[in-house]
């Protein structure tokens, strides 16, 4: 059994076609962030484990997940439909097969469904990262997977967008070998990003991750 945190905020709409496409031997753990669109109460009755994390962050609710989780292999991955649940074993494979500590999804996206302002900084944030550490990577992809104790290790602080690219950064600094492979990045299935969908969001988020590299 490998466990797929979704952290989750008002994606009632998203959810349905995010957890019906869960791979077999994959266990949705929904991290709810503070939904007030019943949506910890739909993933429950869809048979999802739901853990509510009432302290507003995408790492505070990745965290929640990641303590909720219990199986040795762990994935994150957003629920709002712009990433497909079949395409987790592209992550996970590797990690389960030893050739690889920290799995990333590189976003090969379809057209319109990753503005240029948020391709552009994630661009930046890479090109740092790869400076700073010597990791070479294309995306700070969201979907992504490793072992559970060895995240639980790393001591991880963050809890707002800062999360994805400090575990990177910790994994580096501790020797992990951090790949990444292709994955389809689509138009979401319900609502704008919270993250990408506006410059305002983006620039939240590089600030949160420029204070992860400091």
């Amino acid at each position: 059994m490998i466990d797929v945190v979704l952290p989750v905020l008002d994606e009632a709409e998203a959810l349905p076609w995010v957890l019906e496409r869960m791979p077999e031997g994959y266990r949705a753990v929904v991290a709810d962030n503070g939904s007030s669109d019943g949506s910890p109460e739909l993933a429950e009755a869809l048979g999802a484990h739901v853990v509510r994390e009432p302290q507003r962050g995408f790492g505070a609710a990745c965290f929640a997940g990641l303590s909720a989780a219990s199986a040795d292999l762990v994935c994150f991955m957003d629920c709002d439909g712009s990433f497909d649940p079949r395409d987790l074993p592209r992550v996970a494979d590797p990690v389960l097969a030893g050739e690889a500590d920290l799995m990333l999804g590189s976003r090969q996206a379809a057209r319109g469904a990753w503005p240029l302002h948020a391709r552009l900084a994630n661009k930046a944030l890479t090109f740092e990262l790869r400076r700073r550490s010597g990791v070479r990577l294309t995306d700070i992809g969201p979907m992504r997977c490793a072992r559970r104790e060895g995240l639980l290790a790393l001591g991880l602080r963050d809890r707002r967008f800062g999360w994805p690219l400090e575990m990177v950064l910790r994994a580096a600094n501790e020797g992990w070998r951090v790949r990444e492979v292709p994955v389809d990045y689509s138009t979401r299935g319900g609502g704008r990003s919270k993250v990408t969908g506006t410059v305002r969001g983006t620039a939240r988020t590089v600030r949160d991750m420029a204070a992860a590299l400091r």
